[in-house]
């Protein structure tokens, strides 16, 4: 993007770095200097605590009132916690409003850990009854968290950021990416992207367009999106939410895209709604998304809402629940297309290059252990392991159970004392997947030490077990696959 292109000029953001790391306004600064109480009161939108402790003035002092707790502070006040960031150009360039008799936030400025800053339009919750933009530019919500944690974060040569809207993905893939491009349709995001970007001390390529237009023919090693993925008649009002097309769309429509945009061994990540359709399997639904890509492709449901609450969710969120025939035109599609719930979650694709690409849709709601990125980095590892070996491959080699894997078990106590019902394998870590298994699978898993190759501690078992060590071996090799796969039992390397 050019210079002029941001909500400062090149110079008024050097001055608006120099201001807030003087003062500093960064997360570890603000919770030093408000202690602990104030500091959870804040995340609780409770700024009782905040504002006693600021009531000094200092330039974090005021810069805390005013863009942490909303706050309408005196004009030289506020022009002294800027400086040297002349007030002018921050009240022309919409970092701060003229208000009453003072002056206020005009954007969400907000210190992102210590080091970064994101710039974002102020969130309807802050102003109930001002509407928002038909452009309005997302700060760090919930959806943008998921997806930080979800991006497998190794180290890439390029890197792509499809709607960046305030450039808080980008700020990631900066991290570990030599180069990073970013689009979005919206030119008002553009101009927060680049002075998010600026502010930051960051360069990168800033493209106007619809999702993919932009990059048209070109690759990249990572492209993450957080589109916007709201499902409906297709209706648009704000960009951040509504993209035009019509039902779940979106989310095909960059499945579709995916193989011309990846490098080899290029993985896409992004986040998406999909529609439960009364007499259909979502999963099939959504795993039709990826067929002939080439692509392998893991999709997790993280969330499930039924119509109402999700209508409800999105109205409120832009500020128009009051508004009934809104809410009965979206309901009214629903209906008519027979839409039973909304599923929400993270596809992550990989260009691996293989013949036969895996392609697994399912449900996983329980809580994993942090960061996400890491399990799906691990779970493609996995498939490439699992990829280039037979079943022949498979038993030649040595496995060990997880660390900390669990056998929980359910019985009935009878005439005869405890009869077991079920037994379940449970991983405390990672995804913490829980899987039932049968006496069999538990011995197999159970006497994986890294000791012996698989195929011999299945002779063991079928003599145990009085069953053909070759009937065994046969039975066992999906099984075998489906647990390295999991991660319940893992290849140890020679």
């Amino acid at each position: 993007m050019a210079e002029h292109d941001m909500l400062l000029s090149p110079a008024g953001v050097e001055a608006l770095r120099t201001a807030l790391t003087r003062a500093r306004f960064t997360s570890n600064g603000i919770a030093d200097r408000l202690g602990p109480q104030a500091t959870g009161g804040v995340a609780r939108n409770d700024f009782r605590a905040a504002l006693k402790a600021t009531e000094d003035r200092d330039p974090l002092a005021t810069l805390i009132r005013v863009f942490i707790c909303d706050q309408t502070e005196p004009e030289a006040v506020v022009a002294a916690a800027l400086a040297p960031l002349d007030l002018a150009e921050a009240v022309e360039g919409g970092l701060v409003e003229r208000h009453g008799d003072g002056v206020r936030a005009g954007v969400d400025l907000e210190p992102y850990g210590d080091e970064w800053w994101v710039l974002a339009d102020v969130p309807a919750s802050a102003r109930p009854g001002r509407p928002l933009h038909s452009e309005h530019v997302l700060g760090i919500g919930g959806a943008t968290q998921t997806l930080i944690g979800a991006t497998v974060r190794r180290p890439v040569g390029t890197a792509l950021d499809l709607g960046t809207g305030s450039g808080v993905q980008a700020l990631h893939l900066s991290t570990h990416a030599r180069s990073v491009t970013a689009t979005d349709v919206s030119p008002r995001a553009l101009r927060f992207a680049a002075t998010t970007a600026a502010l930051n001390g960051q360069d990168w390529e800033l493209l106007r367009g619809d999702m993919v237009a932009p990059v048209a023919g070109r690759r990249f090693d990572l492209v993450v999106s957080n589109p916007p993925f709201v499902v409906g008649p297709g209706t648009t009002t704000h960009v951040y939410r509504d993209s035009g097309r019509v039902g779940d769309a979106i989310g095909s429509e960059l499945a579709a895209a995916a193989p011309a945009l990846l490098t080899d061994g290029g993985t896409m990540q992004y986040l998406a709604n999909w529609v439960h359709v009364a007499g259909e399997q979502w999963d099939e639904r959504v795993a039709d998304w990826f067929a002939g890509t080439g692509l392998d492709a893991w999709v997790i449901q993280r969330e499930v809402a039924d119509p109402m609450a999700y209508v409800n969710l999105w109205l409120t969120d832009v500020g128009e629940a009051a508004n009934p025939q809104r809410m009965a035109a979206w309901l009214d599609w629903f209906d008519g297309h027979k839409v039973e719930a909304i599923g929400f979650g993270i596809i992550s694709l990989r260009r691996g290059g293989h013949a036969d690409p895996v392609v697994r849709v399912e449900d996983l709601r329980q809580r994993v252990e942090p960061p996400m990125g890491d399990q799906i980095g691990a779970w493609f590892d996995r498939q490439d392991f699992l990829h280039v070996r037979d079943p022949e491959a498979l038993l030649a080699e040595r496995y060990r159970a997880a660390e900390g894997l669990q056998l929980r078990q359910e019985a009935t106590l009878g005439d005869e004392g405890w009869a077991v019902d079920r037994q379940v394998l449970a991983m405390p870590h990672g995804l913490r997947w829980t899987e039932e298994i049968d006496p069999l699978v538990l011995a197999l898993v159970g006497g994986a030490d890294g000791r012996l190759p698989l195929r011999d501690q299945l002779a063991l078992l079928a003599v145990a077990h009085d069953v053909a060590p070759d009937e065994l071996a046969e039975a066992a090799g999906p099984i075998v696959a489906h647990l390295v796969e999991r991660g319940i039992i893992e290849p140890v390397a020679d």
